[in-house]
């Protein structure tokens, strides 16, 4: 590859190229983490964060709570009646825009938990919701049928 532009004597960059071999993604001359496509069972994911929690079981354990009980708060957040009516219909509008904004980050970091492809977090992201819509959203929580949430329910 010719390594100079030909008009003011400036260098060009190495493209940089992108391959797979035996399973590690490598980016030009950097290793990176062998990324899994399907399920796997173990404490030896990535999740969320580059090298954690790295096959750190206590941290592999509190990742998994994490992304336990960010699913619970969505579900809680879902299902819960913040906004007092007759509150000012501006402030109103902008609490509940923030509890929209929360709600939909926390879901896109569960979700990007779940790409992960770890059955632990997986497991553990099912059972916040179902946990958290059995304490908040089910039949189990006394409200009346006629009282509207602040969210509507996110639809998949």
């Amino acid at each position: 590859m010719d390594m100079h532009s030909g008009h003011d004597g400036m260098a060009m960059a190495p493209s940089s190229s992108s391959s797979s071999t035996n399973g590690t993604m490598t980016t030009g001359h950097k290793m990176q983490g062998m990324m899994h496509m399907t399920f796997y069972w173990g404490k030896d994911a990535l999740i969320l964060f580059d090298q954690w929690p790295a096959g750190n079981s206590g941290m592999y354990a509190l990742a998994l709570i994490i992304v336990f009980f960010m699913s619970v708060f969505i579900e809680l957040l879902s299902h819960t009646r913040i906004i007092k009516p007759g509150s000012n219909p501006v402030v109103a509008g902008l609490v509940q825009t923030l509890l929209h904004v929360v709600r939909v980050g926390l879901a896109y970091l569960v979700m990007l938990a779940l790409m992960s492809f770890n059955g632990g977090v997986f497991l553990v992201a099912v059972l916040g919701h179902a946990i958290g819509f059995f304490l908040c959203g089910s039949a189990f929580r006394k409200q009346h049928l006629d009282e509207p949430y602040d969210l509507p329910p996110m639809s998949c």
